[in-house]
């Protein structure tokens, strides 16, 4: 009671002060009421008026001087700026002052040459201590290294200790918190690369470069188009004497004209080079709604070829158009459908629909026309149908997708993942959690997954996790410190969601089910294809996904349990009876348990998908099919010919094609070619 009474009240102006008459208050005046504030009874003192500083007369001094943290958020940057512009404090004395360490009788003191071997250090006359200039400007609220931000350093006699030298130490690698605020340095003084000066440089004289580099692609699109040619080539890259047809018209025409030839492919901006295969695409869709037809087939000397044959202008994209259309420009050129030996689109449903898709349809006119998916997107279209189906799986990636995208938007969130990663892994090393090697423990990034390629979901999957507790350090202080409520709002949302046991579970077990197919998915995107490690590799991608699904659920609910309790995030009692979120409490299931609803609904649901994917894109006919097709392979002078294959190639798949009589005619040549080519 005597305590309390003791208090003094809490009023009005014990929040509020009297504005004073002067408009500016220097560095000193706000040091003097950020330090007094301490000494009456720990009141809190807020001033919501602006407070204006004085940027030609800031405090100088290290050990004087405020943190740039304790400025106004919308004037650290200007303040930065003038100490940058100022320099660090380097003051040159007649003699600098002796400090004597422990029981020695020998004096040191600062050297003036250090300034010259560390340009980055400053110097406290008043204080005789040393610190980091950078490191001032960038510091955090609660600095990683005190010594040379806040505390200051005077122990001279270390400074020439060889290696262990604390400047040395201080400065670290180029990931350091150190080297950091270096690169902050220099990108706040690139006033030419801030978004206000980029928007306010656009001339006349670059718009006009845009509209003829842009008007050079559309031209060289609009003759390609009509000529039938193929647009992209096997290899793309600068290195490359043949770039595919589209690069190299581009280069003609810069060639032929110097207008065009000093702003496009090397000579444009990376970010308007209007080349990518997007534009190309975008650029074709405005064109018209075509569609393009290529041949493949072995010619009288028995070479394979493949030809770009025709672009034809269609009304609708439906399966009997498609068909139609097709037909007719075979039938024009005296080509019988009946000839055909297989098809090939992309994984539309109007295209590869086992019903009623085109290939379908074709299927009916010629048995024979067997339909083989591109190779590069079969495990790619598996995998997708498998997220998409799956609603846990879908909402699970795109939440994934928020929480790098946030933390990846900014340099300063992305620098201060590493230093929280640094952190992390020091503290693991220390704890004997990380081994130490040649390597090991480098400081990663955290990767933005693709649309179009489903490692680069992996390698998104993998980085979050190796990046685990570094992430929510990050998003911790972007809540705590973001500069606007909608970034601190959704940096907490993102911050719930990483700590949920749900997206701890998904993410484990996408990691595992992604990281049995990531070496089917590799293969199967190799420029030289082995068609039997393929399909090998597919067989065994099979059973290994059903040896998880009857045996890994335990293992993985113990390993994400342990990863939970390490993270402090609450593990839900797995023996509760389930409640749906979608569902009303009239339809709720109460016999369905937490742990049986992650076991069934999302494990074995997840990889039944995935299974029933991986059977649809690979039945056994066309893996079969495949593989008997190598043996006619003549790589390395038919290496994996066999006469036994093409035979069972002949008599299952193709019947129409050889009578018995030509079967027997097949087996004796075949008997004769395996001897003339072993020789």
């Amino acid at each position: 009671m005597d305590n309390e009474r003791s208090k003094k009240r809490k009023t009005l102006l014990s929040f509020f002060k009297h504005k004073e008459n002067s408009s500016t208050s220097t560095v000193n005046e706000v040091n003097l009421q950020s330090y007094t504030s301490n000494t009456e009874e720990e009141q809190p003192v807020l001033n919501f008026s602006r407070v204006e500083i004085d940027l030609n007369n800031l405090e100088r001094d290290p050990a004087i001087r405020i943190p740039i943290w304790q400025h106004p958020i919308n004037q650290q940057d200007e303040i930065r700026r003038s100490y940058i512009r100022m320099g660090p404090y380097q003051p040159k004395l007649d003699e600098y002052p002796r400090t004597k360490f422990g029981s020695q009788t020998q004096y040191r003191r600062f050297q003036y040459s250090w300034f010259e071997k560390f340009p980055w250090l400053e110097y406290s006359s008043s204080k005789d201590l040393i610190f980091c200039f950078p490191c001032f400007l960038f510091q955090k609220k609660s600095p990683i290294n005190p010594s040379f931000t806040i505390d200051g350093f005077n122990n001279w006699k270390r400074v020439n200790d060889g290696v262990k030298c604390p400047l040395l130490i201080h400065v670290g690698g180029p990931t350091s918190s150190h080297s950091n605020s270096v690169k902050c340095v220099e990108d706040l003084m690139k006033v030419s690369g801030h978004i206000d000066n980029i928007l306010n440089a656009q001339s006349l004289d670059e718009v006009q470069k845009n509209r003829l580099r842009l008007k050079t692609t559309i031209e060289s699109i609009r003759w390609l188009s009509l000529q039938a040619c193929a647009f992209r080539g096997h290899d793309e890259s600068s290195s490359s004497k043949n770039r595919g047809n589209f690069i190299e018209m581009i280069k003609l025409m810069g060639r032929l004209n110097v207008n065009i030839g000093d702003i496009v492919l090397k000579k444009a901006p990376r970010n308007a080079t209007y080349t990518s295969p997007t534009i190309q695409k975008e650029i074709l869709h405005i064109f018209a709604n075509k569609m393009s037809i290529i041949l493949r087939f072995v010619d009288f000397l028995g070479i394979l070829r493949e030809r770009f044959f025709d672009i034809v202008n269609v009304p609708n994209t439906t399966t009997s158009t498609l068909k139609k259309s097709i037909s007719d420009v075979l039938s024009r050129h005296n080509l019988n459908v009946t000839n055909m030996r297989g098809q090939g689109y992309d994984g539309a449903s109007n295209m590869s629909g086992a019903w009623n898709g085109l290939q379908a349809l074709f299927l009916r006119e010629c048995p024979y026309a067997y339909y083989i998916h591109c190779f590069a997107h079969r495990l790619q279209l598996a995998l997708v149908g498998a997220s998409t189906k799956e609603i846990s799986v879908w909402l699970f990636f795109s939440k994934l997708s928020t929480i790098i995208n946030l933390i990846g938007c900014s340099s300063k969130w992305h620098s201060e993942l590493h230093s929280a990663q640094t952190i992390e892994i020091d503290r693991m090393i220390t704890s004997g959690e990380r081994d130490t090697g040649k390597g090991m423990n480098q400081i990663g990034n955290l990767h933005r997954s693709g649309s179009t390629r489903w490692s680069s979901h992996f390698e998104s999957i993998c980085s979050l996790i190796d990046m685990f507790g570094a992430t929510i350090s990050v998003l911790e202080s972007i809540v705590e410190e973001g500069s606007s409520s909608s970034l601190r709002g959704e940096a907490c949302g993102c911050l719930i969601t990483l700590k949920s046991f749900e997206f701890v579970f998904t993410l484990y077990m996408m990691q595992k089910i992604m990281g049995i197919t990531n070496l089917l998915c590799q293969a199967l995107q190799n420029k030289s294809l082995d068609i039997i490690n393929a399909m090998d590799l597919v067989s065994t991608t099979k059973a290994l996904l059903f040896n998880f699904r009857e045996e890994g659920f335990d293992h993985l609910l113990e390993y994400v349990q342990m990863v939970c309790t390490q993270h402090d995030i609450e593990i839900p009692d797995l023996n509760a009876s389930y409640k749906s979120a979608t569902r009303r409490s009239c339809q709720q299931k109460d016999s369905l348990t937490i742990q049986q609803h992650y076991h069934f609904n999302i494990f074995n649901s997840v990889i039944d998908f995935q299974q029933e994917e991986l059977n649809s894109r690979f039945s056994d006919e066309a893996v079969e099919l495949l593989k008997l097709s190598y043996a006619l392979d003549p790589k390395d002078n038919f290496k994996s010919f066999k006469g036994e294959d093409i035979c069972k190639l002949a008599e299952k798949y193709y019947p129409g094609d050889f009578s018995e009589q030509e079967m027997h005619y097949l087996r004796s040549q075949l008997q004769h070619y395996k001897i003339d080519v072993s020789h």
